[in-house]
């Protein structure tokens, strides 16, 4: 498991590593957006002090700045795009800092209860053979050859035999589930690290754009995007936080339990498996809670379009999980 977690966040740096070895192609796209903005600048100062000459006003010279502002921002394209990461980047860091505490004191603590559950069932004789190799040994040498020994001897096996299966079977069916959860967060990285590579190469462009009357508003709506998009990923952190958070909280609780003399644990992880489905859906809630955060006009149906999309697949793959999950718990208990 530990392996499969840094395996994850090797992957992580990855499109980490893409983002940055993708940003020198603004530069090409920023000699286009000189040439668009040089345009646009001369139509709005133009229109504008035309205006003012025709109705015999002074000339404001303040609004005719702004086109300036964007052709220098054009010019110095990946400073800006620097200075917007290095806002942002410290929501990640923050983010991804408590995701790690939690799972590190998710894996202790699971490595306590499986080492003191096994310690309870070595306790009891008529469940320690099952988990140990040498006590069941044991066990077999000290039987005779007699009809009746022979028919405890086949026991034996078989119940070690479904015991085995059913840890396998569990054991694998949580491997299956950890391993979409994971793959889900690494999917929402993807598709961020698609947009924001996006959204950075046409940056200059829509600076460009923002020239002419008319289309003002293509530049928030850029800030908007970007900033909601960067912030996938903290949100990310944050819901794997807390779903680490509550697993640390019934390890816990199942120790507790498990310090009791008079307690047989039964090995069930229904608990887990349930949150595990609750997480593997919870994730395609992640980018409308970032579209809370940053909203700006123009974008509604943009993430109307995206929630419609997730609460499908959401509700699709939750039911998919939630039969298949039945299922299997339900041989479990057999």
């Amino acid at each position: 498991m530990i392996l499969f977690i840094e395996n994850y966040n090797n992957l992580h740096e990855v499109l980490r590593d893409l983002y940055d070895n993708m940003m020198p192609l603004c530069q090409d796209m920023a000699r286009i957006a000189k040439v668009i903005a040089g345009v646009g600048a001369l139509l709005y100062i133009g229109a504008r002090v035309w205006q003012s000459l025709a109705r015999a006003e002074p000339i404001d010279i303040y609004p005719l700045l702004r086109p300036f502002a964007l052709g220098l921002c054009i010019i110095f394209f990946p400073i800006v795009l620097d200075g917007i990461n290095g806002i942002l980047s410290p929501v990640v860091l923050g983010a991804n800092s408590i995701l790690k505490s939690q799972e590190l004191d998710m894996t202790e603590f699971r490595i306590q209860r499986d080492e003191l559950e096994r310690q309870v069932m070595l306790r009891n004789p008529e469940t320690a053979y099952l988990v140990s190799d040498e006590l069941f040994d044991k066990e077999i040498d000290n039987l005779g050859w007699s009809p009746s020994d022979m028919m405890t001897i086949a026991g034996m096996y078989i119940k070690w035999g479904v015991y085995e299966i059913k840890r396998s079977v569990r054991e694998g069916f949580v491997a299956v589930l950890e391993a979409i959860f994971y793959a889900i967060g690494l999917i929402i990285d993807t598709l961020r690290t698609f947009f924001l590579v996006v959204l950075s190469i046409l940056g200059p462009l829509v600076f460009a754009i923002a020239c002419y009357d008319g289309l003002q508003a293509t530049l928030m709506q850029w800030f908007a995007r970007y900033i909601t998009i960067y912030l996938w990923l903290p949100v990310s952190d944050l819901f794997s936080a807390i779903l680490a958070r509550i697993q640390v909280l019934m390890v816990q609780k199942d120790m507790a339990a498990l310090s009791d003399p008079s307690y047989v644990p039964d090995g069930s992880s229904d608990v887990y498996i349930v949150f595990m489905l609750i997480g593997i859906i919870g994730y395609f809630a992640v980018p409308t809670v970032a579209s809370w955060i940053v909203q700006s006009g123009g974008v509604g149906s943009y993430g109307s379009s995206v929630n419609k999309t997730a609460n499908y697949a959401g509700g699709y793959l939750g039911g998919a999980m939630g039969a298949s999950s039945g299922n299997v718990m339900g041989e479990l208990k057999k």
